[in-house]
């Protein structure tokens, strides 16, 4: 019997197994259809077979997510070095906010492209570009140089997040989607675990600009794995400008200004100017009413292919997956940002060992990553895994306001415990519950979308504790702090980028402590005013129907010379 006879016995037990699971099981809702007005093609069906080339393509995905996890996280022990010496100042928040505003803009018009032009060309120009962003961060001479860079680079990394999800949907049935995306999840762990140390060491032993040209030789591996491995199916035969006709440039224009408002109001609030100021709320304003008119614009008839449609998120439970996507997104980065400011600026860690100090929260969300997986896969429920997910991470975000200079290493150690485990078991459940409540002819579309989404509430995770962190330690140092430097510091929306050990040790006793005593009261307040979304996820999830992943893989983008199952 040829291995390949066994793949489709495999693959037939499974989805008999699937069918009977929901005669058995009522309230295991259908997959709602799409009605008429929103019908889509039928797709084609393929054998589910892993020869190498699915795996060289499996592969290539792993390097763009090494290449997208390191990156977000290398500058995590590394960036208030950078903001000291390029003398970015209250600037810095734009280092981060740009690559998370660039990243979570681009992602629907990359799904939108793939559908035109092609998975492989995409995936191509995306790795390029992310590259092309690191070289230019790093020969970077001034603020405005870096902040660029950062942008190109967030521009590709958000290409890079959009395709694999689409790829992966390309590849493998929505049932068996969560045990790959635990693959990617586990790779994704990998650079967030050295991400924070890498950072840390390039920034104590050598320059910080090889934080960003660490990207360029794994860029390349990339570039080759791709151009070798991902050769799919796509339309070669209508003319390139009918494909450019089809994309929506009104509704692509209307995300890039409202997000890029919004993040100005974000980046703004707490630091430049007060909340309450106008400079924050009508940029503020503006781009969330922006946000609203750009989904009532997708759900008229005046665009013919949107490139977000609306019937998305018809159904309750995918409209619930968007929204604790944006909230599991935002805690993610609530915690790997301002954790290591803890290690830093209260118990005086250096960036190396502040990096080291995160490891438990990275490498525990692998277990947790393969617990949602494997019972995904089998089971094919999600619910359970989404309300206690999110019930861990309330719990873990909270402890971390017990931390003070006196916390033991077995303390800090435990506390990270639960958030880990709790968002590994949400974050790659979260995809296939959004793709099965919608047509399979949609995947590509929600996975951008949901990506759009995860990178949108990364801004979100950076700028709402940094504001918070500003406002309460000006509000302690202006009552604790005796020095009049050390409490200017902390005054003028400097926090951040003062929480450093270097910042807290060049000043003597007793402005040393109080220093200390600020940030560990300012970062309490931080961890504290987190639980409120986990939470809030945590009631969402009750709310959300058990939809039936489906075991078929349907699409029109098949590997090359792979033959389709005949009706």
């Amino acid at each position: 019997m040829t291995s390949k006879t066994v793949d489709m016995k495999i693959e037939s037990n499974i989805a008999l197994q699937a069918d009977t699971e929901v005669e058995a099981n009522p309230d295991v809702d259908q997959p709602q259809l799409p009605t008429d007005k929103t019908r889509r093609e039928p797709q084609n069906q393929y054998a589910y077979n892993r020869d190498y080339r699915f795996w060289s393509i499996i592969l290539a995905l792993c390097t763009m997510q090494i290449l997208c996890s390191l990156e977000n996280t290398v500058v995590v022990t590394s960036l208030p070095t950078i903001v000291k010496q390029l003398g970015l100042g209250s600037s810095y928040i734009w280092v981060t906010n740009i690559f998370f505003l660039a990243t979570s803009i681009v992602q629907p018009l990359t799904g939108q492209l793939a559908g035109l032009f092609g998975r492989r060309h995409v995936a191509l120009s995306v790795v390029a570009i992310y590259t092309l962003g690191s070289g230019v961060a790093g020969g970077a001479n001034g603020p405005a140089m870096l902040i660029a860079g950062r942008a190109v680079q967030g521009a590709g990394s958000g290409g890079m997040t959009a395709i694999m999800g689409i790829v992966i949907s390309d590849l493998v049935p929505l049932r068996l989607r969560s045990s790959y995306q635990a693959i990617l999840a586990m790779t994704y762990a990998i650079g967030m675990a050295i991400g924070p140390v890498v950072g840390g060491a390039i920034v104590q032993n050598t320059t910080w600009r090889w934080v960003f040209y660490i990207n360029l030789p794994f860029g390349g591996v990339s570039l080759v794995l791709l151009w070798l491995f991902l050769r799919v199916k796509w339309d070669k035969e209508t003319k390139i400008r009918e494909k450019l006709r089809r994309i929506d440039l009104t509704g692509n224009s209307l995300l890039v200004a409202s997000t890029v408002s919004v993040l100005m109001a974000l980046t703004w609030a707490g630091s430049e100017y007060p909340w309450s100021s106008y400079r924050v709320l009508v940029p503020l304003i503006v781009g969330l009413a922006g946000l609203v008119g750009f989904f009532c614009l997708e759900g008229s008839t005046w665009v013919l292919e949107p490139v977000m449609p609306l019937r998305l998120f018809s159904n309750r439970t995918s409209a619930i997956v968007y929204a604790n996507t944006f909230i599991i997104s935002m805690l993610n980065y609530w915690i790997f940002f301002f954790l290591p400011l803890y290690f830093q600026a209260v118990q005086l860690s250096t960036p190396t060992r502040s990096g080291i100090q995160i490891l438990p929260i990275t490498l525990i969300a692998v277990p947790g990553a393969a617990v949602g997986a494997v019972a995904l896969s089998k089971w094919g429920r999600y619910k359970l895994l989404h309300i206690i997910g999110f019930a861990f991470l309330a719990a873990g975000i909270g402890s971390f306001s017990v931390l003070t200079a006196n916390s033991s290493t077995a303390e800090w150690v435990c506390l990270q415990i639960l958030p880990s485990v709790g968002a590994g078991m949400v974050l790659d459940t979260l995809p296939p519950a959004f793709q099965a409540g919608v047509d399979e002819a949609d995947s590509a579309a929600a996975a951008a979308s949901w990506s759009f989404v995860r990178s949108f509430g990364n801004i979100w995770g950076v700028a709402i504790p940094a504001a918070i962190l500003n406002i309460y330690s000006s509000q302690y140092a202006a009552d604790m702090i005796t020095d009049p430097a050390a409490r200017l510091a902390l005054q003028n929306g400097d926090a951040y980028s003062s929480a450093t050990r270097d910042f807290v040790e060049s000043f003597p006793e007793p402005a040393r402590g109080q220093i200390i005593e600020v940030f560990t009261r300012a970062l309490s307040k931080v961890f504290l005013i987190g639980i409120a979304f986990p939470a809030l996820s945590f009631i969402l999830s009750f709310i959300e129907r058990e939809v039936e992943l489906r075991t078929t893989l349907e699409t029109e983008f098949g590997l090359e010379g792979k033959g389709k199952i005949q009706s």
